[in-house]
């Protein structure tokens, strides 16, 4: 819990100790704290946390370690998580000060370090008691946001797929569009055929109905910003079926399309000025009499004809109608996120996602403002050379190579051939996945880019 308003009078005080700086901080501290320190061995090993009590024993004081590597002035956003899950109950105050962009980062990664998914645990574990005092600077109103948009997404995700189908998705969009005053069109059956084939085709082996989500936020005459997040709740592979061990955390294959639902609710929750459209084709890949084959060819919504090489390779078609539509109206940042490609993890790990760019300034501008929010983004070259691996003897190109190499390169070049008229867009290849438990990271879903892109558009367009 993030305390604002109230005064630090009664707050717990809590230091924040580098290595490097032990000694000096506890030549600081009254006679008998600093023997307590001596005695319980503490030595600001990372994220390790002391109590020290005073002369009647009630909590007088805390710190916290950044181990070797860290900045009492510029802690982690993490350093906050860890506090937040390591203090016992009470409420706390920074004892020193920290530059504004630091105690936001701070406050922040304090709220994340709360977030627990226990929506089906019949005794859900309590949720922690430990309280800070808005530090001075803070951005609260941003913190609460951002914190309240990445605990969505993460729910979204960790939902299991029995209850998040495409339906789910598209209620999860109508609810935000109704929430911040958008409007919401939702595209079925028929109609979808006609305007949206290759979602339709990805979606109709699925007695879950494959449906395509529009959601606007007029501001007239402002800066046009489109997101679109994939949306496939399930991926079985289709015919080409997953091995079991690769199909365990397919519930998360529409992690793209819930990290840009949370972008699009703290964008409208911060109200940043610009016209906002949010699209997700939302899909079950599945096995079945109607799914879509190997070797089939489909026409796609800008007229494209494209072969299947692989039914495992779903994510960038259906992106592929939805980027086809966005481009239509050219607006001024165009930004997809999607689970895409096994090739990027390969890369770069669960921790880096993978970012493409129609332009290197806007490649190194995400970069950027991933690293000062600490939520990493990594670019990645949009090799032109790769461009022939997507040919096809019987269509205008395949959905993917024959060859095993550049695999998250050549799906962001079937991107590519999408998005032909919009001036700036963004590809994100990401994970949306915590692979182990760290402080404001439980093992599970995660909102990898949010902040990242939020921090982006903001300075973009105010």
């Amino acid at each position: 819990m993030l305390l604002e308003g109230i005064e630090s009078e009664g707050a717990v005080p809590l230091w924040l100790v580098a290595e490097s700086q032990l000694a000096e901080w506890r030549g600081r501290l009254p006679a008998p704290g600093a023997a307590w320190v001596a005695r319980h061995g503490f030595q600001a090993e990372r994220a390790r946390v002391l109590t020290i009590p005073d002369s009647g024993g009630e909590l007088a004081a805390a710190a916290m370690g950044l181990g070797p590597q860290g900045d009492p002035a510029r802690p982690s956003i993490w350093d906050g998580a860890a506090c937040a899950e390591r203090l016992p109950a009470g409420k706390y105050a920074l004892a020193t000060p920290l530059p504004e962009g630091a105690a936001t980062q701070f406050a922040l990664g304090w709220l994340l370090g709360s977030y627990r998914f226990s929506r089906y645990r019949s005794q859900p574990k309590p949720a922690h008691a430990a309280s800070l005092v808005a530090p001075p600077g803070c951005d609260a109103r941003y913190a609460h946001a951002a914190a309240e948009a990445m605990g969505w997404a993460r729910d979204l995700v960790n939902m299991p797929a029995n209850e998040l189908g495409p339906a789910e998705l598209a209620q999860a969009a109508e609810g935000l569009a109704r929430e911040f005053g958008g409007q919401c069109v939702v595209t079925t059956g028929e109609d979808l055929r006609r305007e949206y084939p290759l979602v339709h085709a990805v979606g109709q082996g699925s007695s879950r109905a494959p449906r395509f989500i529009d959601c606007r936020w007029a501001r007239p005459g402002a800066p046009r910003v489109t997101i679109a997040g994939k949306g496939v709740c399930f991926d079985s592979g289709g015919l080409d079926l997953k091995p079991s061990a690769s199909m365990l955390l397919m519930k998360k294959d529409m992690g793209g399309a819930a990290c840009a639902l949370g972008l699009a609710r703290l964008l409208l929750a911060m109200k940043v000025p610009i016209q906002l459209r949010l699209l997700i084709p939302a899909v079950e890949n599945s096995v079945g009499a109607d799914a879509y084959r190997p070797g089939d060819v489909w026409t796609s919504r800008r007229g494209l004809t494209v072969e299947i090489g692989n039914t495992d390779a779903e994510g960038r078609l259906v992106l592929a109608d939805a980027l086809a539509a966005a481009d239509t109206e050219r607006p001024d940042l165009l930004i997809d996120l999607a689970t895409l490609t096994g090739a990027a993890r390969t890369a770069l790990g669960p921790d880096l996602p993978a970012v493409f760019a129609s332009q290197a300034a806007l490649a190194d501008a995400a970069r950027a403002a991933g690293e000062a929010v600490c939520d990493p983004l990594w670019p990645m070259p949009l090799w032109s050379g790769y461009e022939d691996e997507l040919s096809s003897r019987v269509a205008d190109l395949n959905n993917v190579s024959p060859g095993p190499f550049a695999g998250a390169i050549i799906a962001a070049l079937f991107l590519k051939r999408f998005v032909t008229a919009t001036p700036e867009w963004l590809h994100v290849d990401l994970y949306a996945w915590n692979p182990k438990d760290r402080p404001g990271r439980p093992q599970g879903a995660e909102a990898q880019g949010l902040r990242a892109l939020y921090a982006l558009i903001r300075g973009k367009f105010g």
